[in-house]
């Protein structure tokens, strides 16, 4: 893996992103247990000029040194965080527990946090960050402004005096979102920093000194690289 240093020689901060976990996985005459990450977060970590790193579930206790080796982390998205996780009895249409990127990515974001390395959470990883704070989930939305379960784009307004709001200070964009779950009671210190149009959480963040941002949405499926190039700057 390419260190910080060697990182900091080329100009362009290492960004870790955490990776889906998948039990089969067919390519080639392979199917095998496979770490993977979609195609759309390296492009927009590199078009953001950074360099990606894949974090693959690991050992927890690992999760401090591996953020100590990198500029900047990700927790991508990915499948409904357990809901015993934050205190809550299993709606039935919440989905398989991932235990394992659960665990690991909420140690993630606690050494990101403690290390005050800059975070950017991606839809499951905005909800992981709030989990990991000791926030809460609605495990299933309804009348949501895009149908839930499938792709679409929706409008977000940022709160004004937020560190979304001086990254992306359009009155309102269209985002690239997948919606089946959302922010209920927000964790420790976290406000929120945009919303749709029908009051859903769609970013939040933590007050300066730290540089910890989650989005609803998939910026990976869209165009707009302003998020994830606020997070390379931050990690430079």
């Amino acid at each position: 893996m390419t260190t910080t240093k060697e990182s900091a020689v080329s100009g362009r901060p290492l960004i870790g992103v955490s990776t889906y976990l998948e039990s089969t996985v067919s390519w080639g005459v392979w199917q095998l247990p496979a770490a993977l990450l979609p195609a759309g977060y390296p492009r927009l970590v590199r078009a953001a000029g950074g360099l990606t790193a894949m974090l693959p579930p690991d050992d927890p206790a690992h999760a401090a040194a591996v953020v100590a080796r990198l500029d900047g982390v990700v927790v991508a998205g990915g499948p409904d965080v357990e809901p015993e996780r934050y205190g809550a009895v299993r709606d039935p249409r919440t989905g398989p527990p991932a235990r394992e990127r659960d665990a690991w990515e909420s140690a993630l974001v606690e050494a990101a946090l403690a290390s005050g390395t800059p975070l950017l959470g991606i839809c499951r990883g905005m909800q992981l960050m709030n989990v990991a704070l000791g926030g809460t989930l609605v495990q299933h939305l309804d009348g949501h402004v895009v149908r839930t379960g499938v792709f679409g784009t929706h409008a977000v307004k940022p709160v004004p005096g937020t560190l979304y709001e001086s990254i992306v200070p359009d009155a309102s964009t269209d985002v690239p979102t997948y919606h089946h779950q959302a922010v209920d009671r927000l964790g420790r210190d976290l406000v929120v920093s945009a919303y749709a149009e029908d009051g859903t959480v769609e970013a939040l963040e933590l007050p300066a000194p730290a540089w910890a941002l989650g989005v609803q949405w998939h910026p990976e499926m869209g165009e707009d690289a302003r998020v994830m190039a606020a997070l390379v700057r931050a990690a430079s």
